[in-house]
């Protein structure tokens, strides 16, 4: 369907560059070469749009390929390319691609980097940082570390030590503790490019571990003087708190709160309210059921992962390319199945902790506002009978005003007297209403004293966060149990064992999702042109 939609898009460059994605992520690391012929020839017709979108394709079609043998080739012809042609677009899509070529590659890739970090465009050596990236992810290489901060630090173009600074999160992922220290220095430089570098490196690298280091660091970034620095802060932020609570980190609900104040207040620049929007849903990714995570329980590097962050980190050119971030997402959940791949009831996992410590936010509540009505103006009886005073006084003659004014007094005595009564009532009342609550106190206090209880046990499918898991446990006496040594790992999908065979099972009924197209799918929206606010 790609293919035929690539084929048919003549001119288009939009339909054209979504294809060109599409077929890429469809052939991740396939090394299918009939794919690339194809790729390339829309590469070469020199269409910006579509020109990066091929770039980046053949890359992610060619991903680990390596640069021997006719790989070799198919590089020299990318770079040959980008330094041929003019459109900054398709630069970056070659360098790009190159870079994905290299993915694993470590010293084999080394001549590559160091011919594309010399070179005397920038946009080449942009791409010679993330091929640096790419071949040494998750290795924690010293000498791939001190390049990139040499050229953090070095490089005469913005662009480049931005890549550089964001490429020691790859490199770094698996000793997240690390980063922080490395590049608090650098979040405190005077150049803005280098500081969101910064916040995006320890987002990619802290990614759902919720360390209060990256925290430290990010939330003086809120607050920086420059617009798109604080948006990395917010992204990066997102990152760092997925899916942890409120009840284990305070942190989380100032947070929180502070991401949907931007997005509510209409005062913030774009830039910023775009980064709080998107944090907004980073924090709510699959329903709070996902996080970002570049390595698998066993400790093995996630190449879709790594490559989904990689293009994802290139939305600062190209907002389209910010869906790369969903590669990188892996469910937390907990999920026993019978032998017939069936949910069976009654399997249940002991957590030993508290249940807030992995409670997940409360939802937000839309505020009612309640309608004021106008209310008739109140006459007090005293106002009205000094007004029927006044026209007595105006009426009658100088004699008669003396009785009226004894009978006023007399009148205004009375008054005085029931308000003094209705007084002596009201401070009764109060009186009263003291003792109601000082009775109602110790049942308050009895309520308070009731504490969390330290352990909890759910029933599956439930949630179960990274942190989670290293406190779950098991009691083996239940009906299931994992055919695995319940040890290893109680989440993701647990394959159980019956130890009573033979009695009827009781099973949850799962609905079949619908057959693919038999929904009605959204038209596009139609084009328009948008001009921000001045």
């Amino acid at each position: 369907y790609l293919r035929n939609a690539l084929k048919n898009a003549g001119s288009d460059e939009t339909v054209q560059h979504g294809a060109c994605l599409g077929i890429g992520l469809c052939g991740l690391a396939s090394h299918d070469y009939e794919l690339y012929e194809e790729l390339k020839t829309v590469l070469f017709t020199d269409s910006a749009v579509a020109g990066e979108g091929a770039g980046l394709a053949i890359g992610l079609t060619l991903l680990g390929a390596g640069g021997e043998l006719r790989n070799g080739e198919i590089v020299k012809d990318l770079l040959a390319y980008a330094h041929d042609t003019k459109h900054e677009k398709i630069i970056r899509g070659c360098v790009m691609g190159i870079a994905l070529m290299m993915y694993e590659r470590e010293e084999q890739a080394d001549t590559l980097i160091e011919q594309l970090t010399r070179d005397k465009d920038p946009l080449i050596r942009y791409g010679g940082m993330y091929a640096v990236a790419m071949a040494y992810a998750g290795t924690a290489n010293n000498t791939a570390i001190r390049r990139l901060l040499h050229v953090a630090v070095s490089d005469v173009s913005d662009d480049v030590r931005r890549a550089a600074v964001t490429c020691l999160g790859f490199i770094l992922f698996r000793t997240p503790v690390q980063v922080p220290k490395l590049v608090s220095l650098l979040a405190e430089s005077f150049n803005p490019h280098v500081r969101y570098g910064a916040c995006i490196a320890v987002g990619i690298a802290c990614a759902g571990t919720a360390k209060n280091e990256a925290i430290q660091l990010l939330e003086p970034l809120l607050d920086d003087a420059v617009d798109y620095v604080r948006q990395g802060a917010l992204l990066a932020l997102a990152m760092v708190i997925m899916q942890e609570s409120e009840g284990s980190n305070p942190k989380v609900a100032t947070i929180r709160a502070k991401i949907l104040k931007l997005i509510t207040d209409k005062h913030v620049t774009t830039m910023t309210k775009m980064g709080a929007i998107l944090a907004q849903g980073i924090l709510d990714a699959g329903g709070r059921n996902m996080v970002i995570s570049l390595q698998s329980h066993t400790g093995f590097t996630k190449m879709a992962a790594v490559v989904g962050l990689a293009v994802w980190a290139q939305h600062w050119f190209w907002y389209p390319l910010f869906n790369f971030l969903e590669l990188s997402f892996q469910s937390t959940m907990a999920i026993g199945l019978n032998k017939d791949l069936k949910l069976p009831r009654g399997f249940e996992i002991t957590c030993n902790a508290k249940k807030s410590a992995f409670a997940t936010p409360k939802r937000l509540e839309e505020k009612k506002e309640e309608k004021k009505e106008l209310v008739a103006t109140a006459v007090l009886s005293t106002t009205a009978k000094a007004r029927a005073r006044q026209a007595k006084h105006d009426a009658k003659d100088k004699s008669a005003k003396p009785v009226e004014a004894s009978g006023d007094v007399i009148m205004e005595e009375k008054e005085v007297a029931s308000t003094t009564d209705e007084e002596k009532k009201e401070e009764g009342g109060d009186a009263m209403d003291v003792d109601t609550e000082e009775a109602v106190k110790p049942a308050a206090a009895k309520k308070a004293a009731v504490k969390e209880p330290s352990v909890f046990s759910f029933a599956t499918p439930a949630r179960v966060t990274l942190a989670q898991e290293a406190v779950l446990s098991l009691d083996t006496t239940q009906r299931y149990v994992p055919v695995m040594h319940p040890a290893q790992r109680l989440a993701g999908v647990i394959m159980l064992r019956d130890t009573t065979p033979g009695e009827v099972e009781d099973v949850e009924v799962v609905k079949a999702p619908a057959a693919a197209g038999a929904e009605n799918e959204a038209e596009p929206p139609e084009p328009f042109e948008w001009e921000p606010p001045q």
